[in-house]
């Protein structure tokens, strides 16, 4: 064999070497699988007086806790401006950061304060942040085009974010997380559909085909309409599976939501959903947000 022959030959086995399968003899390579705890938790990270909870107390009880989950998904976590043109009010975030070990996270949008002219009003970014034992990409940030002040929605950029995470090496599954537009009014159930029209966009430009976690605060009820029609809708459009629905859970009606698609090569399933009451309360009993922390385990593997 000639010289430059071998070294191909040479750098040819190195490069199957290094893709990650293991041999299943003759059959050929093994489909690689494993499992993942994900969380998604509204962690109420307004300033006190303002949050639905007590953040300056709860929020350095919730971040360890957040240690026993492989990704996590939060909603209403800000980074508090430096300086801070409000002190000593201010936001939480930090506290969440000094308290978890997983070794990836998001780098958190900075405050707007006002001056964003897309929207005057905002002081507040979009409060979506994310924890995971697993590499992600930068996460890229979007926020809804329209808002509506009778929630106080226009104080915040709300809206999605998303990052292509690698389970394994050459396994990946993009992950999404929201918080939608709050309020009753006819106005507000319109901008929510609007938002699911700019997720589905977002979808099908960075996602096509590839299999999907999505997790957040959609506030969308079950049993309300049109609620209950464009969560249905989103779900038909994007192709995804409700966790809730695929396990046949007993409180479907929730607005704290996950849901999935396998794709590209990656097969998803659902393997249980749970809101972990219990976990994040005090030691009273006080629930630490106030939204209960969603908790769903996957499994995952390759497929031809």
């Amino acid at each position: 064999m000639t010289l430059p022959r071998l070294l191909l030959t040479f750098a040819l086995a190195t490069a199957l070497a290094s893709c990650g399968d293991s041999a299943s003899g003759p059959t050929g390579p093994q489909s690689r699988s494993g499992e993942l705890d994900a969380l998604s938790y509204n962690v109420a990270g307004l300033p006190e007086g303002l949050s639905g909870s007590m953040p300056a107390t709860f929020m350095p009880l919730i971040g360890p806790r957040l240690n026993a989950y492989d990704l996590v998904l939060v909603q209403e976590s800000w980074k508090t401006p430096d300086p801070n043109p409000f002190a000593p009010s201010r936001t939480y975030h930090e506290e969440l950061v000094a308290r978890v070990d997983h070794p990836y996270r998001s780098t958190p949008a900075e405050p707007p304060l006002g001056n964003d002219p897309r929207r005057p009003e905002a002081l507040l970014a979009d409060g979506l942040n994310r924890f995971s034992r697993f590499p992600f990409a930068p996460v890229t940030r979007v926020a809804w085009e329209g808002c509506n002040l009778t929630a106080a929605d226009c104080l915040a950029f709300k809206g999605f974010s998303y990052a292509r995470t690698e389970l394994a090496p050459g396994v990946q599954v993009d992950v999404y997380n929201l918080h939608m537009e709050a309020g009753n009014s006819e106005d507000d159930q319109r901008l929510r559909d609007e938002g699911i029209d700019q997720m589905l966009d977002a979808i099908d430009s960075a996602s096509a085909g590839r299999a999907l976690i999505v997790g957040g605060d959609f506030n969308l009820h079950g049993d309300e309409e049109p609620d209950a029609s464009q969560y249905a809708r989103f779900l038909r459009e994007a192709g995804l599976t409700d966790v809730c629905a695929s396990l046949d859970c007993p409180e479907p009606d929730r607005i704290d939501k996950m849901a999935f698609r396998s794709g590209g090569g990656v097969e998803i399933e659902a393997l249980s959903w749970r809101f972990a009451t219990d976990e994040f309360a005090a030691p009273d009993g006080t629930p630490l947000s106030d939204h209960d922390a969603l908790a769903v385990r996957f499994a995952w593997r390759t497929v031809d």
